[in-house]
């Protein structure tokens, strides 16, 4: 990959699209520490860090302390991400949008300014999720901004004005994602997340440290701060890092190859086919949506009962025990998120894999699997192959659920969130596609060059 990157800057085109994907990746950064005006900065991050609300909680993590700091871009790209996933799961069930998601470049255009409108629907709902959280916390809230709207009485108009500032932000953060596509290099949305998540690792790593060792205390315990003990810890973090972060990149690079025949055709005065190919089936094919589904579902509950019921026993029930709290029903929790993820896991790959269009497609063009009737029996072929590989991903992903977190506790406790169980595949999934993009466009920019 380093070889990749120092090959992309000799060429000036592809240093340009590197250059522009950077400086927006640094607006969108810059972004995250405009605060919202009126907001009591110190009250509302030590509500959200405290950890008494698990979905703001959740929410800071995923934008890189973005909420947390009551910033502009509080809500990041989580609204569009949802509306992604919800546009891309009524493909399959409503007939219209799956017309649309088959026309083309046409159709990929209306489906998109579908999940715009989507986007802001939901940026506002999440807007009002928020608002909702922290109502009570009127501390938050500036006494001269609330006299700024006429006092108390028209506290609902300030949460009007945050509403429409936190939805703003989320629009541009999309937007800003959608320029990174068009003009940079990459997966501009995908972009995005990746730098959040590897910001909040950069934060507890290197600024918290570099703080700890100015001011003479540990800035997250308050405590003394030992130099040497946070060294050594941060040494061992990296080295379980590194191990584990090869493991995933092994596992995501892995692919069942069936081979496939194609007769040879003669069509008018021209001969087709006489050439095989294979179909790779990937054992991490689903990616980290099975998780992202499974983790959204059994928070779910969470969010409804902090939003409606706080003061309800159930809801500190299920706080302790189902929302990867230490409680004695912690076991039922690490149950169900297993059970969600095999669930998740076999209803994505249908999704993606469909072996029936599959087994058509290739007979239609005169292939065939070798030993393997065409037809139902190829169709089978293929829905055997991909159960299996979907029951090994579904296994792996459980387990990447769980595992990261207890191996980044021996380097210590404030370590064991520095990277989420979605974060680590995020993060891979993503420098992997950057790296395949940059080698795309030395090859385009190879051949190029051949044909002048």
């Amino acid at each position: 990959m380093f070889e990749t990157l120092k090959n992309a800057f000799k060429v000036k085109e592809i240093r340009k699209k590197i250059f522009i994907t950077l400086l927006i990746l640094l607006v969108y950064r810059i972004g995250c520490y405009i605060p919202v005006p009126g907001l009591d900065v110190d009250t509302f991050s030590t509500y959200v860090d405290q950890g008494s609300n698990n979905f703001l909680y959740l929410m800071s993590a995923v934008t890189g302390g973005a909420l947390a700091n009551g910033t502009l871009f509080a809500l990041g790209i989580g609204p569009y991400i949802n509306a992604t996933i919800i546009i891309q799961l009524l493909c399959v069930g409503i007939p219209a949008l799956e017309r649309l998601s088959k026309q083309g470049e046409e159709g990929k255009k209306k489906l998109a300014q579908i999940t715009r409108w989507l986007t802001l629907l939901l940026a506002v709902i999440q807007s009002v999720g928020v608002i909702l959280n922290f109502a009570n916390q009127q501390s938050a809230i500036s006494e001269e901004f609330i006299q700024l709207f006429g006092g108390q009485q028209n506290i609902w108009l300030i949460y009007v004005f945050m509403t429409i500032v936190y939805s703003a932000g989320a629009m541009l953060t999309m937007w800003l994602g959608e320029r990174i596509t068009e003009y940079g290099i990459g997966n501009g949305i995908s972009m995005v997340i990746f730098v959040g998540i590897i910001s909040t690792a950069g934060n507890i790593l290197i600024i918290n440290p570099i703080m700890s060792a100015v001011q003479g205390t540990d800035v997250v315990t308050g405590g003394t701060f030992d130099g040497i003990q946070t060294l050594i810890s941060v040494i061992v973090f990296c080295v379980i890092a590194v191990v584990i972060f090869a493991l995933i990149v092994t596992v995501d690079l892995a692919e069942r190859r069936i081979p496939v025949q194609y007769a040879k055709q003669v069509k008018g005065r021209k001969m087709y086919g006489g050439q095989s190919t294979v179909i790779p089936i990937k054992i991490s094919g689903s990616g980290v949506m099975p998780l992202i589904f499974a983790f959204a579902i059994i928070s779910l509950p969470d969010l409804v009962m902090g939003l409606f019921t706080p003061n309800w026993g159930g809801y500190k029930w299920y706080t302790e025990n189902m929302s990867g709290g230490q409680g004695p029903w912690a076991w039922a929790y690490i149950l169900v998120l297993c059970l969600l993820i095999f669930a998740f896991s076999f209803f994505y790959a249908q999704i993606q894999f469909n072996p029936d269009d599959i087994s058509k497609s290739i007979q239609q063009n005169g292939g065939f699997i070798q030993g393997i009737r065409p037809g139902k029996p190829t169709a089978d072929y293929l829905k055997k192959i991909s159960n299996r590989i979907t029951l090994f991903g579904a296994i792996y992903l459980s387990l990447i659920a769980f595992i990261p977190s207890l191996a980044f506790s021996f380097a210590g406790e404030q370590y064991v969130n520095v990277f989420s169980t979605t974060g680590i595949l995020i993060v891979v999934s993503v420098a992997l596609e950057f790296d395949k993009q940059l080698q795309s466009k030395l090859m385009m920019k190879n051949y190029k060059g051949f044909l002048k």
